[in-house]
């Protein structure tokens, strides 16, 4: 099977094959090839939802201010100076299912958008040291781009990238959501991070 060093790097698999020659087991190297240089494109393909996230759920509460039926993110991965992925499983159990559609439910389309803003939510509270006492707000929507239907039992990986350097609180990002390794939904937003709380006052020692 030395015609499968076409690939250009170790091969980690079991692979049985039936009077094998040199023109199947090329054409077999260039078909693992293509589709190596395909998940290389998919910045997904290497998303591991199986591994310990980042945030969990608990986590994403103390940061976000949004609860049930409207706390949109499940979990996020990863995160770095400027990029975030965030996670959202799609359930039936999701009140709006009941009316959108009856016999038909499709995920709306401005709650995917939501979600993908909570997620860039997360990314801009972190940049602050008590995320609990700010809220992100929508400044501007652009370039929204449906491209296909996200339904119950789906999963949306989203993947937000900062497009410039957050100034006086404006947060401007970038953001894919993709199902299966496919886009289906994609938008420009920007948001201001503003306090809205004061934080807590630590209560005085008692002293003897």
């Amino acid at each position: 099977m030395g015609d499968l060093a076409l690939v250009g790097r170790p091969i980690k698999g079991h692979i049985l094959a039936a009077r094998p020659g040199h023109f199947g087991n090329t054409s077999f190297a260039k078909r693992l090839k293509e589709r190596i240089r395909e998940e290389e494109k998919n910045p997904v393909a290497y998303v591991d939802l199986t591994k310990e996230p980042l945030y969990d759920i608990q986590a994403i509460e103390k940061m976000l201010p949004h609860r049930y039926p409207f706390l949109l993110v499940d979990k996020v991965m990863s995160m770095d100076e400027t990029t975030i992925v965030g996670v959202k499983n799609v359930t039936m159990s999701e009140p709006h299912f009941t009316g959108h559609f009856p016999g038909n439910p499709v995920m709306p389309g401005v709650l995917q958008v939501e979600a993908m803003a909570q997620v860039g939510g997360i990314f801009a509270l972190s940049k602050v040291p008590d995320p609990e006492n700010y809220t992100t707000y929508f400044l501007k929507i652009d370039g929204i781009r449906y491209r296909r239907k996200v339904i119950p039992g789906d999963t949306i990986v989203f993947m937000l990238e900062l497009i410039t350097p957050i100034r006086r609180g404006i947060v401007h990002m970038r953001g894919v959501g993709y199902v299966n390794g496919q886009p289906a939904v994609e938008a420009e937003m920007m948001a201001q991070i503003a306090r809205d709380k004061m934080p807590a006052e630590k209560p005085e020692k008692a002293t003897a």
